[in-house]
């Protein structure tokens, strides 16, 4: 067990990390667009939405993004981090 040991926080930058995920919900039926690391399809989607749907207008936009916690130095794990 540690009991205090230093740490960094941070966006994810190791190999295969995702960017930034985006989603588009309808705040009328909560319908919601596939998560997309573009923001373009989400948008059509909400577009195409609208289009079926004309009173459905008013959607919230959802952007993930994926952070890491990684020992820093001083911390024991630090060099198995590397």
């Amino acid at each position: 067990m540690i009991r205090r040991a230093p740490w960094t926080i941070g966006v994810d930058i190791t190999p295969g990390a995702l960017g930034l995920v985006h989603e588009i919900e309808c705040t009328s039926c909560l319908d919601r667009s596939d998560a997309d690391e573009e923001r373009t399809p989400p948008e059509d989607w909400a577009l195409n939405h609208t289009g079926r749907h004309t009173d459905h207008r008013s959607y919230r936009a959802i952007v993930t993004s994926f952070i890491r916690v990684t020992p820093a130095p001083g911390n024991p794990l630090y060099e198995e981090a590397l």
